[in-house]
């Protein structure tokens, strides 16, 4: 990867909308190249998908909770299936520590999230903690360019 691909992939994480032509027109290539080299980026795993960032809130699911898990190993093979398959799931990391699993969730009320954690107390115990307020909105990490 050089500087070339990494000024895309800033631009792309500022603003995944932009044309190929409006990248071109940022680093100095032609759209043909860029559109090779975010083919290639695509292609080694770099790039994995375009993301539209919605608010939340706007769209009525005005809880966001983070959710702690303590699961047995064996049952990853029932979990992952069912934490997939919720929509509501937003994120849902392998960790370690005390809690296996650490999960990102948005529900419209207390109510249907306190469902949701009473689903997952089948299959460990569960700490949560209700977002109160975002001071760093979801982001990408920021290439240096060298």
């Amino acid at each position: 990867m050089d500087n070339i691909d990494r000024k895309l992939i800033n631009l792309l994480q500022e603003n995944a909308r932009y044309s190929i032509k409006q990248l071109a027109d940022r680093v100095y290539l032609s759209p043909p190249a860029i559109t090779a080299r975010i083919e290639k980026l695509e292609k080694e795993g770099i790039i994995k998908s375009s993301m539209i960032i919605t608010d939340l809130k706007k769209l009525g699911y005005h809880i966001t909770a983070f959710i702690n898990l303590e699961i047995e190993p064996k049952q990853k093979k029932e979990f992952y299936p069912f934490v997939e398959s919720v929509e509501n799931v937003l994120e849902c990391n392998c960790v370690t520590g005390v809690y296996s699993m650490l999960m990102k969730v948005a529900f419209p009320s207390t109510e249907e999230l306190d469902k949701f954690i009473g689903k997952l107390q089948m299959f460990g115990r569960t700490q949560t903690q209700v977002v109160f307020c975002n001071s760093v909105p979801i982001r990408g990490m920021k290439l240096h360019i060298e």
